[in-house]
């Protein structure tokens, strides 16, 4: 079966950032991405974890996308105003995907 190339992009961002993200990716020609709460981790600053936590506003989120790769850098310059003064991290990898024209 025939696989094409493709990039994801991954985004761990505050959950208060989600709408922003989404309007970025949009405005970036981003059809489709998928959101997923994040439940804990570690970073810069230590062990984190929701437990406990009633609001959104203290949590993270991760934002995942699979793009064309010639798309990436317009991508990525749509984000990094919305990013930039925020708590997040982007990493970008190759993929290989069927059905090259959904994306």
């Amino acid at each position: 079966m025939k696989m094409h190339a493709a990039k994801r992009v991954e985004i761990m961002v505050e959950a208060v950032m989600e709408n922003q993200i989404t309007r970025s990716l949009t405005a970036a020609g981003v059809t489709g991405f998928t959101i997923l709460p994040v439940l804990g981790g570690s970073g810069r600053s230590g062990q984190w974890t929701r437990e406990g936590s009633v609001s959104r506003a203290s949590g993270m989120i991760a934002v995942v996308c699979l793009i064309a790769p010639q798309r990436l850098d317009h991508l990525l310059e749509t984000l990094f105003p919305v990013l930039n003064d925020h708590i997040g991290v982007v990493s970008v990898t190759d993929t290989q995907i069927l059905r090259a024209e959904r994306f």
